[in-house]
């Protein structure tokens, strides 16, 4: 089942992928073109633009939504039927939501993508250091929350865990949101309404990609366990 799950976790992502890079040279791709008109200085482009947009869009969008598929499905195997008795699809629907939560929007509100033009070449490695601090930070924030809260779910009830573990979450996030440093680099003559576009665009885009995974990979494990429970248990002879 692990392997099935696995597989059916990496074609979700792949059609998540395809759906989010729709969404993404649509919505997006506009505003990161009037990014990179602002820019004054232009050096010699390794790859073209068009392919910039199109297939590296695909590659990178595709990579990433597989990688994350084959992640989630393992999380979905170890959390179904730790979490109460939730069908398979509602268990996917919770833990994407969830990992989205916080892989994705607790950092996006901490250090929101940022596009062309924006940000100095010096301090790409200390930005980039700081992003996935505070993702690894939430990461294992989620974890402890997670656990701590079914533990209150065991002593007292569900409720009680959740909400406890959500009020934990948040409180230690919104501190080390607090500790660590800001990262403002937006030139002050930047167009607000192209940061503001991108930065929607690059969270929708990401939405996209988590809900379709969501909706398809809920619907496969779902028919991966029904045809488990359907197959027929071999009698001794």
């Amino acid at each position: 089942m692990m392997r099935t799950l696995l597989v059916r976790g990496m074609l979700a992502g792949l059609v998540a992928g395809v759906l989010a890079t729709l969404f993404a040279y649509v919505f997006g791709e506009p505003s990161v073109d009037l990014a990179i008109g602002f820019e004054h200085e232009h050096g010699e482009e390794l790859v073209s633009r068009t392919t910039q947009s199109t297939i590296g869009l695909f590659v990178g969008v595709g990579v990433y939504a597989i990688a994350m598929g084959g992640l989630l499905a393992l999380a979905f195997a170890f959390a179904y039927g730790r979490i109460g008795r939730l069908r398979p699809r509602h268990t996917a629907l919770l833990v994407t939501a969830a990992a989205f939560v916080v892989v994705v929007l607790v950092p996006f509100l901490k250090y929101p993508a940022n596009p062309p033009a924006v940000g100095q070449e010096g301090t790409i490695q200390s930005r980039t250091e700081l992003y996935f601090a505070f993702v690894a930070l939430s990461i294992v924030a989620g974890i402890i929350a997670t656990l701590a809260g079914r533990t209150l779910a065991d002593r007292y009830d569900a409720w009680t865990g959740g909400i406890a573990a959500c009020l934990g979450y948040v409180v230690v996030m919104a501190l080390c949101a607090w500790l660590l440093p800001v990262v403002d680099e937006v030139p002050a003559d930047f167009p607000a309404t192209t940061l503001w576009s991108f930065r929607t665009s690059s969270l929708g885009t990401q939405l996209t990609l988590w809900t379709v995974f969501a909706l398809v990979f809920g619907t496969l494990a779902d028919r991966a366990f029904t045809r488990s429970a359907a197959r027929p248990v071999p009698q001794p002879g």
